[in-house]
């Protein structure tokens, strides 16, 4: 194995790499042909007649393209076909409708049944998790987290209703994605780099709709600078290569600073009198403990020299933080708070550990994974227009929510709590 091969042109993605991914996540049988198998899976290129001025705007990024060493060959097949994606703009410039509380996110990342599938791959993949864990120095929990944060364990890559085509998500971005387009632009550039040398083709160059590719979810920057050949096959290849993908989460924490056999951070219990405004200070654990903040379900703090940030995220009422060096690490995948402590806590139950110790202060009963899914199916049932029983609480459950207590004379809130699902359920 090896942590980085150069670039080199390959021939498109093998039977074998795509029966890894599939065997990994179960997802398919495997003893049929792999383009007849994802034929009808892939995003598409375009959704009919591509207008004239996106076709001019493609061929004026030609010189720009040539002077980073993109062939004519390359440029022309690249973009052959690829039309504008509406759905990219409208998520690129839609207003969130509401403020997310974290633990609605929070309770969406760690989920039981994200739990319980995480926890199968650790076991279905022990002997190549406890290798990238030695070479790289990264928990394998961790790793694991991120992987079913970012694309739920790989499955999320077999859905063409949840991914795009990279290559056209990046060009109608750069093409109208106002503040986006520059960032667009320069990601859309390495991504022709990417198809050059052979990596990938460009119809299983999938991932976001701003562009983050693959198992891992690397931008095409990420993945020049940090993706690795871990099967040793000769490319790098995030989307069906189950190695090459987990090594890559690894190898990225280890290079952006990642202290080995250390963890994200601890929820803590505050005394009684502590000064939250404390809240946002670093000082050592061992000053942090001096002052009376103690590990939320017991034991002592195993360094306590190492320097801690107290975060205290929901104010006075609700749970408390310490957070060392890795979970900066973390937010190097994505640079917020609530992101780096969903993959910390995640991290924490695939290891076996339990829920938080501390209440969130929601002002209502909340559900678990089951009884979201059953708020949602009763919503639908009398005919809100709920698309997917998931128990994920998004917009789309919010409304619903929202138009049931419209219609009977309750307040407005919009929260899955357990008091509207009995109201459901006696409402028959």
């Amino acid at each position: 194995m090896t942590a980085r091969l150069p670039f080199r042109r390959l021939a498109p993605l093998t039977l074998l790499a795509l029966t890894a991914l599939l065997a990994a996540c179960g997802a398919f049988d495997t003893d049929v042909d792999r383009d007849s198998r994802l034929a009808g899976q892939l995003p598409p290129l375009s959704d009919g007649a591509i207008p004239s001025d996106f076709s001019a705007f493609v061929q004026s990024l030609w010189p720009a393209a040539a002077q980073r060493g993109i062939s004519r060959a390359t440029f022309d097949a690249a973009f052959a076909g690829v039309g504008p994606d509406a759905d990219v703009l409208t998520k690129a410039t839609a207003q969130p409708e509401f403020s997310r509380p974290i633990w609605d996110y929070l309770d969406d990342m760690t989920a039981d049944s994200r739990i319980a599938t995480g926890r199968a791959m650790e076991v279905r993949n022990a002997g190549l998790l406890g290798d990238i864990e030695r070479r790289y120095g990264v928990s394998r929990h961790v790793v694991v987290a991120i992987w079913g944060m970012e694309s739920s364990y790989g499955t999320i890559l077999n859905d063409p209703t949840k991914v795009k085509n990279v290559i056209r998500a990046l060009t109608t971005l750069a093409w109208k994605g106002g503040a986006r387009s520059g960032y667009a632009r320069q990601q859309l550039m390495t991504a022709l780099r990417i198809l050059q040398h052979g990596d990938i083709d460009r119809r299983h160059m999938v991932g976001s709709w701003a562009g983050a590719m693959g198992q891992t979810q690397f931008i095409p920057t990420t993945y020049v600078g940090f993706a690795v050949d871990y099967d040793g096959d000769g490319h790098r290849n995030i989307w069906t290569s189950v190695p090459d993908a987990l090594a890559s989460t690894a190898n990225y924490l280890r290079k952006s600073g990642w202290q080995a056999g250390q963890t994200w951070g601890y929820e803590v219990s505050l005394p009684p009198g502590f000064d939250r405004s404390l809240s946002g200070a670093t000082a050592p654990v061992a000053a942090w403990a001096a002052r009376g903040v103690r590990r939320a379900g017991g034991g002592d703090f195993p360094r306590p020299g190492d320097q801690a940030s107290l975060w205290l995220p929901a104010g006075s009422s609700g749970p408390a933080f310490l957070t060392l060096r890795n979970f900066d690490v973390i937010k190097r995948y994505n640079n917020a708070n609530a992101y780096a402590l969903a993959a910390g806590l995640l991290a924490d139950r695939l290891a076996g550990g339990g829920a938080l110790v501390g209440d969130w202060p929601r002002g209502y009963t909340p559900l678990d994974e089951a009884g979201r899914m059953e708020l949602q199916q009763r919503l639908a049932a009398l005919g809100y227009p709920i698309s997917k029983i998931d128990g994920k609480i998004g917009a789309e459950t919010r409304d619903a929510i929202r138009a049931f207590e419209q219609r009977n004379g309750l307040e407005d809130n919009g929260q899955a709590s357990l008091e509207l699902l009995n109201l459901l359920r006696r409402s028959g």
